[in-house]
């Protein structure tokens, strides 16, 4: 699969702060990557980098093989972009605000009209697309300026904090809107946030940040085994098994350990391929398995595990 984004090095200071301290990653086509971090991780200032807006101290980086520092129009020409404010004009209607926007973007007259029509439908804003701006709520205005940041159909998004500041119900909407966009079309979406939820729900991969720095980069499953290298498997028993069951299964290759007692076990292993063996084990004593969970790991347990170790 093509490489959208590649990023080696990439660095920009600031006075004697450094926001980018040389980071490196790359992003193929059809992927969502998140950069995760806290505010002032260097979030913003890499989309700013990746669009040409702030030229880089050191490093590189290359966006559909243009380097954004000295082609940034061309680059921008095949990104959009939403900002953590919408910033829309507020005194036009969404259908106003639309074909401005893609006037600049130079969509053909003939077919804007019937783009920003189609746009506005997929992001359900049919009914007030000549209402003000000024008329929507926030959850509306956020829709719309996503609209807006794909009106002339980029192939690759950059997402900024897509739903701060949104009740519940409006950032779930964004984030189906988003979501769905890989579905639509495949579309290369960077997402940068501090919301975990959204991030495991949406992305794909994720680099986690800390002051300008990278210091994890994976899929969820990878992340949590680089941190926790065995498993844990809770087992709930009808009733307590037999010494012979418990022993049976310490004595089975691949089990580190097992703790609980009675009806409640807490069992160490290898991978996640030991289990069945385990229940086989157990089954064959005549324990009464109530049931199995092996222990998953969210993002935000990664998270908070990697920003500790900074401290």
């Amino acid at each position: 699969m093509e490489t959208i984004v590649e990023v080696n090095g990439l660095e920009r200071t600031f006075g004697q702060n450094r926001a980018v301290d040389g980071m490196t990653f790359h992003v193929k086509q059809g992927e969502v990557f998140g950069l995760l971090g806290p505010n002032g991780a260097g979030k913003t200032t890499t989309v700013r980098l990746l669009n040409g807006i702030l030229p880089p101290s050191g490093g590189t980086a290359r966006v559909f093989g243009l380097d954004p520092a000295t082609d940034g129009q061309h680059v921008r020409q095949q990104t959009g972009v939403l900002t953590e404010s919408p910033a829309l004009y507020e005194r036009l209607s969404a259908r106003e605000n639309l074909e401005f926007f893609g006037t600049l973007a130079g969509i053909p007259e003939n077919t804007l009209g019937q783009r920003v029509l189609d746009i506005l439908k997929f992001f359900g804003l049919q009914e007030r697309v000549d209402d003000k701006v000024e008329t929507y709520s926030k959850g509306m205005k956020q829709r719309l300026a996503l609209a807006r940041a794909l009106v002339h159909e980029p192939p690759l998004l950059f997402l900024d904090e897509p739903t701060s500041g949104l009740d519940p119900e409006a950032a779930q909407q964004v984030n189906e809107l988003i979501a769905g966009l890989g579905q639509r079309n495949g579309q290369t979406i960077i997402l940068a946030t501090h919301n975990l939820l959204d991030a495991q729900r949406l992305c794909d991969r994720v680099a986690i940040l800390n002051k300008g720095r990278i210091l994890a980069m994976g899929s969820l499953t990878e992340l949590a085994r680089k941190l926790w290298p065995v498993t844990w498997v809770d087992i709930t028993f009808w009733a307590a098994p037999s010494e012979s069951a418990v022993g049976a299964v310490k004595a089975q290759r691949g089990v580190m350990q097992v703790t609980g007692q009675d009806e409640a076990w807490q069992v160490q292993v290898e991978s996640e391929e030991v289990i069945p063996q385990i229940v086989q084990t157990l089954a064959g004593q005549g324990a009464s398995i109530l049931k199995v969970n092996p222990r998953d790991y969210t993002l935000e347990d990664i998270y908070f595990a990697l920003q500790a170790g900074e401290k």
